[in-house]
């Protein structure tokens, strides 16, 4: 395990045995809003409502780190809470094999979702949670049960769903033949004619989606929205090394601009 204190974060290398122990799983589960998956890792960055969490997660780390080393972890505590505001990075010190986790897709209605896994996997489940838990009506480590009513709520599960792999996880989506038919049953009266004519309709849907506005939504909200997106997802503030999270970031930005732009206008 290695600690290393970076200008603008905590960088922790470990092992996948440590990535499970119950101190590590708590914080990560407290923080499934404020995280950011990468490649063989995940990033963390600070919630003020969770500050005691996080200070009890670094005393913790603390611990478990002097105790792998064999040394007196008093003084590095103290510099670790030094940097108790700063994002955490966590990610995997050695290479795993994938191990494929299988994911079953159930559609109740057009409006609930069943999303289940064949054992438990905190690690699987704490992604979905990040990216759908203002969706989630129950849930599990094992499954989860969303209302994607809205056309917000499915884009955004069709966004969670393209993610496959998490940590040394290779994730397989599996659902039966009445999946896509059940959970998009509006679509299945409609004519050439009938897509045609609300095509422009939908097309807007999407800028407010981006937005995450809601449909017919003031210039004001949209505004409001956009400047506290742009802030979020522009290009500079990214802290990671990967040049693919810069480029994610920069579409999400441009898409933002174009959306903002367009509904400034038809508003």
């Amino acid at each position: 395990m290695e600690i290393v204190l970076q200008n603008n974060l905590i960088l922790v290398r470990c092992d996948f045995q440590t990535l499970n122990q119950p101190w590590m799983i708590e914080f990560l589960n407290h923080h499934a809003k404020n995280m950011l998956f990468l490649p063989k890792s995940v990033l963390v960055f600070r919630n003020d409502t969770l500050k005691e969490v996080r200070e009890e997660f670094i005393k913790a780390l603390s611990h478990h780190h002097a105790k792998t080393h064999d040394f007196d972890h008093t003084f590095f505590l103290r510099s670790l809470l030094k940097f108790g505001n700063y994002p955490i990075k966590i990610e995997l010190d050695r290479l795993h094999l994938p191990e494929v986790v299988k994911v079953n897709l159930y559609a109740y209605d057009k409006n609930t979702i069943l999303i289940s896994l064949p054992k438990p996997n905190s690690w699987v489940m704490t992604y979905f949670r990040s990216q759908l838990n203002v969706y989630m009506e129950r849930g599990t480590d094992q499954s989860m049960v969303l209302d994607v009513s809205s056309f917000k709520a499915k884009s955004r599960f069709e966004r969670a769903m393209g993610k496959k792999h998490i940590l040394h996880y290779e994730i397989q989506y599996t659902y039966d033949n009445r999946f896509l038919s059940t959970l998009y049953s509006d679509f299945s009266s409609y004519s050439f004619g009938d897509l045609c004519k609300e095509s422009e309709e939908n097309e807007q849907k999407k800028y407010y989606t981006i937005l995450e506005c809601p449909v017919g939504a003031s210039r004001d909200v949209i505004r409001q929205s956009y400047k506290k997106l742009v802030k979020i997802y522009h290009p500079d503030k990214i802290i990671a090394e990967e040049p693919y999270m810069v480029d994610y970031y920069t579409k999400k930005f441009q898409l933002l601009q174009e959306a903002y732009t367009t509904l400034k206008i038809v508003s």
